[in-house]
């Protein structure tokens, strides 16, 4: 990738990955895009083949104990970690180092605000059946999965919780009251949505939207709020009335 300018500060990401022309991907277009370009925050696509071993640059070798597959190299992922740490502060809460992995903590709200925080990120992305466990107790890599599934690689999982983090960076979205109101923010999914025209295929528009009285439909969307969230999602709900208590 070409060094795009990037304004002094801004939050970066590094991604180490097997497919480096994989990026920016998603995260170059609508908002994070325009980011990007006006320099908000900066990425960095490392790939992770100009570290391999010998000729044929191998990047990977068989399981030990035997097993199908293939696993990611130790000293490999750290030549790459070596390059991608340079002018990073050493303290992991501001520059946590990621590896994606469905046996990872799950990626939510409350772990991409905190990724915000940070000055930037170095995530991983695996291959393969994994990475070597004795580079992740090394670094103290962090794990964390994009949901309970398996992906063929990390890439794609790598730009959703990106994307995710970028938007909430001062200036990314024009409003930054969309980020207080939407699904997550305070452990509730997001009301609904509703725009012109007032009436289509029969259906109206609720009438307290349009009643211009904002305590009523701030009544409102906060009950529907949480009745969406009861209905769709049990978890959240109970960690919801949990925190009331």
């Amino acid at each position: 990738m070409d060094e795009p300018r990037t304004v002094r500060g801004a939050w970066r990401a590094r991604v180490i990955t097997l497919f480096p022309e994989a990026f920016p991907g998603t995260l170059g277009l609508s908002l994070t895009g325009k980011a990007l370009d006006q320099g908000l925050w900066a990425l960095d696509a490392i790939g992770l083949r100009q570290f391999g071993e010998g000729k044929h640059r191998n990047v990977d070798d068989t399981p030990a104990g035997g097993g199908a597959g293939m696993v990611l190299r130790a000293d490999v992922i750290t030549r790459a970690l070596v390059e991608a740490s340079e002018g990073t502060p050493p303290d992991r809460a501001r520059w946590p180092i990621v590896y994606l992995s469905p046996r990872g903590r799950r990626f939510d709200q409350a772990m991409a605000r905190d990724w915000a925080a940070a000055d930037g990120i170095t995530v991983i992305c695996g291959r393969f059946e994994g990475v070597d466990q004795r580079v992740l107790d090394r670094f103290a890599i962090q794990e964390v999965s994009l949901g309970d599934f398996v992906m063929t690689g990390g890439e794609i999982a790598a730009q959703a919780m990106i994307d995710a983090t970028v938007r909430l960076l001062p200036g990314v979205l024009g409003n930054a009251a969309s980020t207080e109101e939407e699904s997550f923010s305070d452990g509730l999914l997001e009301h609904p949505q509703y725009t012109r025209p007032a009436v289509w295929d029969g259906r109206e528009i609720p009438a307290v939207l349009t009643s211009g009285n904002h305590a009523e439909v701030a009544r409102w969307r906060r009950a529907e709020a949480e009745r969406i969230t009861a209905e769709r999602r049990p978890d959240l709900w109970a960690a919801h009335l949990a925190r009331k208590r």
